[in-house]
């Protein structure tokens, strides 16, 4: 329990922060699920869903949700999945 007025603003902030950041990574996971499900059956859907998913990953960037370097190393994955195919 937080002693203080300031301890206990960092509290509700840290709750806030925990939820949005919770939420945005369930988005990039779920766009990187549904892109990889669709790859092996139909290439056309799933390079819709890869630009989805890359836009996704961008997005997490620029909110400070995941790192820069991780994120490219996410897209430059899905991307030699696509090629591959």
């Amino acid at each position: 329990m937080p002693n203080n007025k300031s301890t206990a603003k960092r509290v509700r902030q840290t709750q806030k922060r925990t939820v949005r950041n919770r939420v945005v990574k369930s988005q990039v996971k779920t766009a990187i699920r549904h892109f990889e499900d669709l790859l092996p059956t139909d290439k056309s859907a799933a390079e819709d869903k890869l630009k989805l998913a890359l836009v996704t990953i961008d997005k997490a960037v620029t909110k400070g949700v995941v790192h820069k370097n991780k994120a490219a190393r996410q897209k430059s994955r899905l991307m030699k999945k696509f090629n591959k195919q």
